[in-house]
Formats: C-alpha cells, sequence, structure tokens
C-alpha cells in the first residue's frame, strides 16, 4: 500500500463528521498527494506531503491513542491534515547542480515556494479544514500551533503558544509528533513508496 492509500484508508476509517467527504475530494483535486512536504528538508520528494501526514498520524496513534479525553478522530485530523497548507503550495522545477566528482552540471528537479494564500502556516490549514468541515476548538489549536518554536509568531514574541498548550495539550502531541516523523521517521527521504 502506498502512502496516497494509506491516508484515504486512515481518513475514512476515523473521520466521519460532516464535511469530511467533500474535504476528502477536494484534496483529491489538489496536489496533496504528490507534493513534497518541504523543498529541502524532510519529505523533499515528491509525494512527500502524504507520507509526512501519514507518518505524523501514525506516530500520534502510536503515542498517545490510549489516552480518555482523546478521539482517535481528533488524532486522524490533527495528524493528516496538520500541513494542509502545503497543497497547491509548491512548484515543480528544475536547477543545475555541479558533480563534485566529474565537475558537470547536471539538471536536477526541483520544488520552489509559490504561495498564492499568504496566510500563516497552522491558521492556513485550520481555515482550509474548516471550509469543509468544523473542527474542534482542541484541533484547531493543535493545527494551528503544531510548529511550536518554529512558528513565525512564536519567534517574534508570542506568548499564545504556551497558553495555548497548557489549555490544550494535544498541541503538545502535535508538535511532538511532527518533530518525531520530521527528524527521525523522514531523516534524508527520497522514495515515497514503501
Amino acid at each position: 500500500m502506498n502512502y496516497a492509500e494509506e491516508f484515504t484508508r486512515l481518513y475514512n476509517t476515523h473521520i466521519s463528521r460532516p464535511g469530511a467527504e467533500k474535504l476528502l475530494s477536494w484534496l483529491h483535486g489538489t496536489d496533496f498527494f504528490t507534493a513534497p512536504a518541504s523543498t529541502r528538508y524532510h519529505g523533499a520528494c515528491e509525494a512527500g506531503l502524504v507520507m509526512h501526514s501519514v507518518n505524523v498520524c501514525n506516530v500520534l496513534f502510536a503515542r498517545f491513542g490510549g489516552e480518555e479525553d482523546l478521539a482517535p478522530e481528533s488524532l486522524a485530523i490533527c495528524g493528516l491534515l496538520h500541513d494542509l497548507c502545503k497543497a497547491n503550495f509548491y512548484k515543480p522545477g528544475f536547477r543545475n547542480v555541479k558533480d563534485d566528482a566529474t565537475g558537470e552540471w547536471n539538471r536536477v528537479p526541483t520544488y520552489t515556494v509559490q504561495d498564492a494564500f499568504p496566510y500563516g502556516h497552522g491558521e492556513k490549514s485550520v481555515y482550509l479544514i474548516e471550509r469543509f468541515m468544523k473542527l474542534k476548538t482542541v484541533e484547531a489549536v493543535a493545527i494551528r500551533w503544531h510548529m511550536g518554536g518554529f512558528d513565525d509568531a512564536v519567534r517574534g514574541g508570542s506568548y499564545a503558544i504556551s497558553e495555548a498548550w497548557r489549555m490544550y495539550p494535544l498541541g503538545v502531541m502535535l508538535h511532538i509528533a511532527d518533530l518525531e516523523a520530521t527528524y527521525l521517521l523522514e531523516k534524508g527521504t527520497s522514495a515515497v513508496n514503501r
């Protein structure tokens, strides 16, 4: 099973609230299942975004799936959709890279950012999800602050993240799952199908 199929299986198994089908249909009309997760770091390859989303969801379930007050639907929504903001965000292209061994220049595929809706990271994902499906407050806050200290608002001096994570521990859990997937599971990823 490839990552797109695993994403759809997890989504259909755990997410059933009104609007979920329309959101999944919209996703299939975007580049979500073929886009990278980043331009140079984790998942900087075709289908890296869906790979990352599945990995984060699986880490959330493995680490925190037994928590009494966490609905499986909330874990799936946060894990699978936290980076929805990256759909239709990257533009494929090429760049020249010099081969140090031969001294020859080679044309290699690459991605650049082409953000048609610059609305921030977590807040953009929340906005896009809620065009189709209502989020619980805990889900919206977790997705909004999943970047932790990498978020521009935090680096700019906002202390809202501390209060958000104190009130809604799912935000901390999502951040931990995102870090584990990014820095441990996806380190050096370039192949995307299992």
